[in-house]
């Protein structure tokens, strides 16, 4: 039936969203180490190719305070090292030969409040995306009762469902929003 690829279409849209939601908090900086901190970093290496820094090292979590990178290649070191600091991420590698160590500095308060108030913009941001996808399916569910598709209970028994699958993921949203919040303002 038409009306459930409209489901399905708009159920993967908005768990898209949500994937894509916990991707962009995994890479805020809490005053932890997190490996999320410079995946979004690409290293031009081997005749200009631009890679991420996981396909050129391995990377380790030693202590709660510290990155270590550990290139495969002790040739790509220096790259590595000029990729991080250009991608200007707020961190400071140290070469030691071997290692590239980065050391995650701890976080002000004032800091803390500041990225807890942009996690909430950018909760926001997620919730209307959301909502949004919510909106087009309603219009598709209001075009087959149009078009006689579908009966006007059948259109209000629709609108019920695509409102639940809403406020689930808007309650997934939140979820996350909450842990991130809670991360951010540990000390």
């Amino acid at each position: 039936m038409q009306i459930q690829s409209f489901f399905s279409k708009s159920d993967e849209i908005m768990k898209k969203t949500i994937d894509r939601l916990k991707s962009e908090l995994a890479s805020i900086r809490t005053g932890r180490a997190s490996s999320a901190v410079i995946e979004c970093v690409k290293v031009e290496s081997y005749d200009g190719f631009l890679m991420p820094i996981n396909q050129l090292a391995g990377v380790s979590i030693p202590d709660a305070k510290t990155i270590e990178i550990r290139p495969w290649d002790a040739s790509q070191l220096s790259v590595i090292e000029k990729a991080i600091l250009k991608a200007d991420i707020g961190v400071t590698p140290v070469n030691d030969g071997q290692v590239i160590r980065i050391s995650i500095p701890s976080l002000t308060e004032e800091r803390r409040k500041e990225i807890v108030k942009s996690v909430s913009r950018m909760a926001e941001d997620f919730r209307v995306t959301i909502r949004n996808e919510r909106r087009i399916l309603i219009e598709n569910i209001k075009k087959l009762e149009k078009d006689k598709v579908i009966t006007e209970d059948d259109r209000k028994k629709f609108e019920r469902d695509a409102q639940k699958m809403t406020d689930n993921y808007i309650k997934k949203v939140d979820e996350s929003i909450v842990l991130k919040e809670k991360e951010v303002m540990q000390i």
